[in-house]
């Protein structure tokens, strides 16, 4: 990021911050939220990260994935919550952290990702979802049905912001645009909104996240 930032500067480019993606496997603790943590290999990387980045003002990117907690959770998490599904018929669970009550799981990831951060000493970092999304096939919990649901409920909710963050909309990006048949057989294959021959897997409402 140095080295990039550097090169930018001496191309006389301004305006365009640098930084970088990473995995919600860089959480030692997630649960409950507020108790969110790097952990001990990656604070080593991190923590120095996450200060950089503040002193540029630049945004950490983190790909959110509730769909591989739900499917290696071994029947502990309820789809509701890994869905944000809300109230009805086949709500989802809640989690109670304080006085913070989490209806879904991509918030509590979100919101362990800013404890994580606020724990390594750095205060009012920026959080991006570069990537989330669900696989309409190819294992537990991979339906159409639940990717459609998964994906337009993310777009309905992230203005509203965080628990942790309420208020703030949260820039979010989906994966992906197109299913990838050249991955290996499984869910890789099968996270698009469209089929390689551009045919739609299932619609998504961009325009519902609107103001």
């Amino acid at each position: 990021m140095k080295n990039l930032e550097s090169a930018l500067r001496s191309a006389g480019v301004a305006g365009v911050p640098v930084t970088t993606a990473v995995a919600t496997s860089v959480l030692g603790a997630s649960y409950p939220p507020s108790q969110g943590a790097f952990s001990e290999a990656a604070t080593t990387v991190m923590a120095p990260l996450v200060s950089y980045l503040s002193s540029r003002g630049a945004p950490l990117l983190v790909n959110v994935y509730p769909y591989f907690a739900y499917s290696g959770s071994g029947g502990q998490v309820a789809l509701g919550y890994a869905l944000l599904s809300g109230a009805g018929a086949g709500a989802a669970s809640t989690v109670t952290d304080g006085g913070a009550v989490y209806t879904n799981m991509f918030d509590a990831i979100v919101d362990a990702t800013h404890a994580a951060v606020e724990k390594a000493g750095v205060q009012g970092l920026e959080l991006v979802v570069s990537e989330t999304g669900w696989p309409s096939a190819g294992g537990e919990g991979a339906s159409v049905e639940n990717a459609a649901a998964y994906n337009n409920n993310v777009v309905r909710h992230v203005d509203g912001g965080t628990p942790r963050r309420p208020g703030k909309a949260l820039e979010t990006y989906l994966f992906a645009m197109f299913n990838e048949n050249g991955k290996a057989e499984g869910v890789e294959q099968h996270f698009g909104l469209f089929q390689p021959d551009m045919s739609e897997v299932y619609h998504v409402d961009f325009t519902a996240g609107s103001p």
